[in-house]
């Protein structure tokens, strides 16, 4: 890889963020990139636009064991044509939430379970014994999380900007 700073050289208000090489040519993330005036021949500046975060951005999930609410989660991910990293924003949002527990409960807003349902009867839905049931709060927290974000890295980008999903 070419040292691409010296495209740069001109606006000092770009900072690389990160670099990488790959088949298909040289990828830089320059913050202020946005406002850079640079041609460089065949090179050119392209803002870049938001992204949902990478799973591998943040800790992986590892192997969860098995019959635990995570392998549960894990083998509903795997049904709803999820990769690995999905689950691991999952893992990771839920960990931040209710640490998997399933009574867990948020005085303040009422939230809970392990999806941090709000209020958690809405989790009835899918099932009767929803206040004990791992499997009924995971079920129905990935319909939540497939219906407003897309997926739970979309829902994992979202509480990492707002602090709540």
């Amino acid at each position: 890889m070419v040292d691409p700073s010296a495209a740069f050289a001109l606006n000092r208000e770009v900072v690389i963020e990160k670099a990488r090489a790959a088949d298909d040519g040289q990828f830089l993330t320059a913050l202020g990139a946005e406002n850079a005036d640079v041609d460089r021949g065949k090179y050119k500046v392209i803002a870049p636009e938001p992204e949902e975060p990478e799973a591998d951005d943040y800790p992986t999930a590892g192997t969860p064991d098995p019959g635990s609410a995570k392998d549960i989660a894990l083998q509903m991910t795997k049904k709803r044509g999820w990769g690995y990293s999905e689950y691991t924003c999952l893992v990771n949002l839920w960990n931040k939430e209710s640490s998997w527990n399933v009574y867990a409960h948020n005085t303040g807003s009422g939230a809970y379970g392990i999806p941090q349902a709000l209020p958690g009867e809405k989790m009835a839905s899918v099932g009767s014994d929803w206040k004990t049931s791992a499997k009924t709060q995971i079920t129905w927290g990935l319909g939540y999380i497939e219906g407003r974000y897309g997926t739970p890295c979309g829902a994992w980008a979202s509480s990492q900007q707002r602090g709540w999903y």
